[in-house]
């Protein structure tokens, strides 16, 4: 047997999803995630050469995507490499909650293809990759690309705009909706949007840009928010009022939902005044509504540097999204009942409008 491993992080929702015209003016559906990349896959390919390249077995069972992305890389991997198509073994290892929008099948996909890819000594290009995860499950999230903001097609596995070099850092308190249930994503309704839904599309998509421009929280909640509140059309959240009032509340800047999932999340700048006690405020009031918090993360930091809150279930599980910009010392978060922790510090000066983070 020869043996090959991969990993693939997953993600916290969107922060914009819709349809837009791409460079040519055709229409497609399009999205932007939030990285989150301290929660992923490992995937270990055990090749067996000499066996059909059909015979492809996973474990744990029923990872019928992972495993059909599986046997589709060791085709092509058979066809770019010295060594023939042969199958193996897929062993899954995975943090990511099923069915609450975070990318898990996607995660999956991209893990059990780098193995596989690994095993056969290849290296597979990000589109290559983006090209078989879209054959496996129909539709892909950009997990196989840099950490950049992507305006990407999800249908056809392409980037349609590069918006920037980072999304601007913040705070992100994740709950779940829905009480945690999973969602099929392919049983989801078609979305039916009309003329002036495609020219609000367009107008989030230049405010996100701008927003990316500008490292603006605020202009980066509006648009999550927004998106959100479009999206309920689609997968109505029952709870959206009940968020969006929290937000206005603690001084969120915003909210932002998995579009396809039940995972939520509302965003905080990281230099607002009083951080420590609106976090404070905004876990309490979302957990006084019945709304299970999950983690608080800073969307440019480590898992190490995020606040932690006491999992109530199986799938809470505190998580730290990893983009490379400069971190910003989180402030100390508690509550009464010892379930969040974090960093010492007060928030550094805030950086000039425009500076990278």
């Amino acid at each position: 047997m020869v043996r090959g491993k991969g990993f693939a992080h997953c993600h916290h929702g969107e922060i914009l999803q819709g349809v837009f015209r791409d460079e040519n003016g055709s229409l497609c559906r399009g999205l932007v995630t939030l990285p989150l990349s301290a929660l992923g896959t490992h995937a270990e390919f055990l090749r067996e050469p000499g066996t059909s390249p059909r015979t492809v077995t996973v474990t744990p069972a029923g990872r019928t995507k992972a495993s059909l992305a599986a046997t589709l890389a060791v085709e092509l991997c058979g066809t770019l490499g010295p060594h023939p198509p042969s199958g193996g073994h897929l062993r899954l290892r995975s943090e990511i909650p099923i069915g609450l929008g975070m990318g898990s099948s996607t995660s999956d996909i991209l893990a059990a293809v780098r193995a596989v890819a690994s095993s056969f000594g290849v290296r597979l290009a990000p589109a290559v990759i983006a090209a078989l995860a879209v054959r496996a499950e129909q539709a892909s999230d950009p997990l196989m690309l840099p950490d950049e903001p992507l305006l990407f097609a999800q249908r056809e596995g392409r980037v349609i705009e590069v918006l920037g070099e980072a999304l601007p850092s913040a705070l992100v308190v994740g709950c779940t909706t829905g009480c945690g249930d999973a969602v099929d994503t392919l049983a989801l309704p078609a979305p039916d949007f009309d003329g002036a839904d495609l020219v609000a599309f367009e107008r989030l998509r230049i405010a996100l840009r701008q927003a990316i421009a500008d490292s603006d929280v605020a202009a980066l909640g509006r648009v999550s928010t927004e998106s959100a509140r479009l999206n309920q059309r689609v997968l109505p959240k029952a709870e959206f009022e009940i968020l969006t009032a929290i937000a206005d509340a603690s001084g969120a800047a915003g909210m932002q939902v998995a579009h396809s999932g039940n995972v939520a999340g509302l965003l905080f700048d990281p230099y607002l005044p009083r951080l420590s006690r609106r976090l404070r405020e905004c876990v309490h009031a979302l957990r006084d509504n019945g709304i299970t918090v999950t983690r608080i993360f800073d969307s440019g930091v480590s898992e190490r540097k995020c606040a932690r809150v006491r999992p109530h279930r199986g799938f809470d599980r505190p998580a730290g999204s990893g983009a490379r910009r400069r971190t910003a010392r989180l402030p100390a978060v508690r509550d009464d009942e010892g379930g969040l922790g974090a960093g010492r510090g007060t928030a550094p000066a805030r950086p000039g409008r425009g500076s990278s983070r």
